[in-house]
């Protein structure tokens, strides 16, 4: 492998990451472009999404091997369209525009791109006139996505059409000579068939990539980096437990031993046994320098009497804070705190839309390092969790840590609606354990992308053995998704749900109702609060 291919470790102010093999995405903000980079990354190919107005300088410092132009909802006469900087078309790197990139392909080099007659939302047959290069190896009528009002009606000098549908007669561009290509469908969703193909095509065919993007590389080369970064200073990690924080250790640990300096804070909501197993875990089984805070006092003293869910997230991350910058003092010498920030989080904050009101505070260490002058290391902010998940198993994880769902920082005090108090949270505790235990027994854990139980502020009457009741009610949350952007409820067998409703009605003191969530996001969230 060539170790150059991974610069990975940089300041988090960074605006181009360096590697020798890359393809840059610009964002015209389809809601597909986080998807078009997953299958690039699947494709064994690094790559990166950049805000379409990117300058050219940038653009040449990313020494990219092709340029992905996405989608977008807007059109490209209009007067406040995004439109990229021309000179694009003449830097020599190849181009495939993807449906509004077709369109400012066309538009921006001479052609014409009109209101379409009928437009085409969803599944359409793709009619391919020319398999030489990006089409090459697919079938001459593939079905395809299609979501587009617009239409190419002109092609520029040099271009010729090379696919069409029923509905549209260009849906299909190239200029060979250029490398230069469009299509009008999204070959990054799962409903176009043959749409790795067609990536494939352009990445392998097109662009000449090497797929030499991978677990085992980024290890390699990772390590390196943080060796080269840390020299012989310290490096503090938050560990929560979760799989970001968990890969992180591991990896930080392999690259420096004990230079690394965890700290493991119990906060007073985690699930029931959850630091117990984090100090076994990496103390005993991975020999990692951890030091462990009860906190539970102090976090639940502050939540007295706030209901607020954004008030509670404040509250314990400033808990979180001041704790942290007490036990991280007992470390002298430090110099780096390492976080789990992941790839989706550094897209939020440059993407098409603008910076982000609301960086996801809770994935992150917020105000730690300008308040303690600490360099960051953030050795995910390249990757999604689906990357990091592979990087654990490549580096001996087990697979209960790695499968482990999402859980928020907050943890049970945004599943618990309303006040957090003790009782309550123990309440909740044990219809969790219950729910998240029968999901294990019944190997149904692994097939969800997150579950968990939520305890409302709702009492309801009941019925138990000869008594009225009148108690709580919980309900209980299951998703499938690819990366928690999208998501929609789990289909759990109604025998489950029936098994496991009845185990916490009979189990769990206080509770006389559970009730199954389904709702998909959107138009709900995951959580619910």
């Amino acid at each position: 492998m060539n170790k150059s291919s991974f610069l990975v470790f940089l300041e988090s102010n960074s605006d181009i990451m360096l590697h020798s093999e890359s393809v840059l995405i610009l964002d015209f903000g389809s809601q597909y472009t986080q998807l078009i980079a997953r299958r690039v990354r699947e494709l064994n190919v690094y790559c990166e999404i950049h805000p379409f107005n990117i300058s050219i300088e940038k653009i040449m410092s990313f020494s990219p091997k092709g340029i992905i132009l996405s989608g977008g909802p807007s059109s490209v006469y209009a007067s406040d369209a995004p439109i990229p900087d021309k000179r694009i078309y003449d830097l020599g790197i190849p181009i495939l525009g993807i449906c509004y990139g077709l369109q400012l392909i066309a538009y921006q080099n001479g052609g014409a791109v009109n209101k379409a007659a009928r437009r085409e939302f969803g599944r359409a047959q793709l009619l391919i006139d020319n398999h030489d290069d990006i089409f090459k190896g697919l079938s001459s009528s593939t079905e395809v996505w299609m979501s587009h009002g617009d239409e190419a009606t002109a092609l520029p000098n040099g271009f010729e059409k090379i696919a069409h549908s029923d509905n549209a007669a260009i849906c299909g561009v190239r200029n060979p000579s250029k490398k230069q290509y469009g299509i009008q469908f999204h070959p990054e969703v799962v409903h176009t068939k043959e749409g790795k193909k067609v990536l494939s095509n352009f990445l392998f065919t097109i662009c000449g990539c090497k797929a030499d993007w991978n677990a085992e590389s980024f290890i390699e080369s990772s390590i390196a980096e943080i060796r080269k970064k840390v020299g012989d200073k310290k490096v503090l990690c938050a560990l929560s437990g979760g799989v970001d924080s968990s890969v992180a250790a591991v990896l930080l640990h392999k690259a420096i031993g004990d230079q690394l300096f965890c700290i493991h804070i119990d906060n007073g909501v985690m699930r029931r046994g959850e630091s117990a197993q984090v100090v076994k875990t990496f103390r005993d089984e991975y020999h990692i320098a951890l030091d462990f805070v009860d906190g539970t006092e102090i976090f639940i003293d502050r939540l007295k009497g706030v209901s607020d869910p954004e008030q509670k997230r404040k509250i314990i991350g400033k808990a979180f804070i001041d704790i942290f910058e007490e036990e991280a003092k007992k470390v002298s010498g430090a110099e780096f705190l390492a976080q789990g920030t992941l790839y989706p989080d550094v897209i939020e904050s440059v993407s098409f839309k603008g910076p982000s009101q609301t960086i996801k505070t809770h994935h992150n260490v917020g105000g730690l390092p300008e308040k303690m002058n600490l360099k960051l290391i953030e050795p995910f902010r390249e990757l999604f969790k689906d990357e990091v998940r592979a990087v654990g198993r490549k580096l001996g994880l087990s697979d209960t840590l790695i499968d482990r769902h999402p859980f928020p920082g907050p943890g049970l005090a945004i599943r618990v609606l309303g006040d957090v108090t003790q009782e309550r949270l123990e309440v909740l505790r044990s219809a969790d354990d219950i729910f998240i235990s029968e999901l294990r027994s019944q190997n149904l854990y692994t097939t969800t992308w997150q579950a968990f139980a939520v305890l409302l502020p709702v009492q309801s009457v009941g019925v138990m053995g000869d008594e009225r009741t009148y108690e709580n009610t919980i309900a209980l949350r299951s998703v499938t998704s690819v990366d928690g952007m999208t998501a929609d409820w789990t289909h759990l067998p109604y025998e489950f749900l029936a098994h496991v409703s009845s185990r916490i009605s009979n189990e769990v003191r206080g509770v006389n109702r559970v009730v199954y969530d389904i709702s998909s996001k959107p138009p709900a969230t995951i959580e619910w609060e």
